[in-house]
């Protein structure tokens, strides 16, 4: 609260407010669900049942190697989609080089308005890979790349839990996407030139999430677990 020069004595209201009453710490957790199968030469089609819990995102990664843990390149497919609980993601099936794309990724990424894309993060996002006829060699880093699709509405509240939510029961997640070249020239399929097939797609689901805290003695707190989400907030708006 010191970022929002808050006064000694707003602090001491607050203090005294939450002194005697359970209170909320929004949070959030990312998952990490690997498909269970990878592209092949047509292209991507899988899926999984996963429980979905205030998802608010979903984040797409299409490692080469299954050691990768931070470098991922742009698959250049076309026609990609996401769809689950009866619902596409994005609306419209997506190609990842075009125009429609990149702004997608720069509104989910807050880069639209007042922080801006680094050259790296753009060029991940808009450098072709290859055409029909040649594989395209880089000569800039291009190992940033994922794609962000939101799934709940922008809010500037920290407690608006509206996402995807099954209520932990499992549901299919399918992904599915054609390169834009197919055959020899596909840097995603086509590892290298010795036969190399990349490892299946991750998906990364972003929950909205809390936890619950009760004041204890000498000032500190603990976990509380005799109190509901809805029970804290009804406290705060009675």
């Amino acid at each position: 609260m010191a970022g929002y020069k808050a006064t000694d004595a707003c602090l001491n209201r607050v203090r005294q407010f939450y002194g005697k009453r359970p209170f909320v710490v929004p949070a959030q957790r990312v998952e990490v669900w690997p498909f269970p199968t990878s592209a092949t030469l047509t292209g991507i089609r899988t899926s999984q049942n996963i429980p979905l819990s205030h998802i608010f995102d979903f984040c797409l990664l299409f490692p080469k190697d299954a050691r990768a843990t931070t470098c991922f390149e742009n698959p250049c497919y076309q026609n990609m989609q996401i769809t689950t609980c009866g619902r596409n993601f994005p609306d419209m099936p997506m190609n990842t080089l075009d125009q429609q794309l990149f702004q997608l990724q720069l509104n989910a990424s807050n880069l639209d308005l007042l922080f801006e894309a680094t050259d790296e993060f753009e060029d991940a996002l808009t450098t072709p890979r290859n055409t029909a006829t040649r594989r395209l060699n880089p000569h800039i880093d291009l190992t940033s790349f994922l794609i962000t699709l939101q799934c709940e509405r922008n809010s500037s509240g920290a407690l608006t839990f509206d996402g995807l939510d099954t209520q932990n029961q499992n549901t299919s997640v399918e992904l599915r996407g054609a390169p834009i070249y197919q055959g020899a020239t596909d840097s995603y399929y086509n590892v290298d030139t010795s036969g190399k097939r990349p490892p299946p797609p991750i998906l990364c689901t972003a929950h909205d999430t809390f936890w619950l805290f009760s004041p204890a003695a000498g000032g500190s707190c603990i976990y509380d677990t005799n109190h509901s989400f809805d029970e804290v907030i009804g406290l705060l708006s009675a």
